[in-house]
């Protein structure tokens, strides 16, 4: 008898292996099991406790940590990696050789671009005044753009971009866009310098 659980009309790619207690292509609300499509490439590597939604379009050489839970009508490129006890929430878009580390917490309508790096417990935001009439309608996730690394513990308000190639330091809170390129910490977050004055970032 299997130890995990896989819905109708879930497509896993060839060479992939699945963990125990995993569940794929749960249905979302007001959905059937089958009714919408899921689909896991090739080679992929999904460890034990992770629950994926239907309606998921994931690339090959995808992983997952232990427990990780990844909600309905993402868009996940190749060789990506989210980590132990992360959250994706639906209607995220996720780039090609993004790395999201353990316990962080992507919500609705983020966008991450191809090879950003999530360190662990960031938590990402996209409702700018909770719990007002019109909050489901301005939900604005941020915005990851290429190469840019978020270090661990950060908090990064609605909305915001992080520029191509920039870099978060640990435990910064982000209220503004963050330029191509430059270094930010603190609470508010504030440009230091640029990238390339790192000594390992110059080579």
């Amino acid at each position: 008898m299997s130890s995990h659980i896989l819905h109708p009309n879930v497509h896993l790619g060839a060479d992939s292996t699945i963990s125990e207690f995993v569940i794929l292509g749960v249905p979302p609300q007001g959905h059937q099991s089958g009714e919408l499509e899921t689909w896991i490439g090739a080679r992929s590597r999904i460890r034990s406790h992770t629950v994926i939604y239907a309606g998921n379009r994931i690339g090959a050489n995808f992983q997952t940590g232990h427990g990780a839970m990844i909600r309905e009508w993402n868009e996940i490129g190749d060789d990506v990696s989210i980590g132990t006890h992360s959250i994706v929430e639906h209607h995220v878009k996720i780039g090609n050789g993004v790395r999201i580390h353990s316990n962080v917490f992507v919500p609705e309508y983020s966008v991450l671009e191809d090879r950003c790096w999530i360190g662990p417990n960031v938590v990402f935001t996209n409702a700018s005044y909770p719990q007002t009439p019109d909050t489901k309608n301005n939900l604005r996730g941020p915005h990851i753009m290429t190469g840019a690394k978020i270090g661990a513990n950060c908090t990064l308000l609605p909305g915001v971009t992080i520029g191509r190639n920039a870099l978060v330091g640990a435990g910064s809170v982000v209220v503004h866009d963050v330029p191509d390129g430059k270094v930010v910490v603190g609470n508010p977050a504030r440009v230091i310098k640029d990238l390339i004055d790192i000594p390992a970032y110059a080579k």
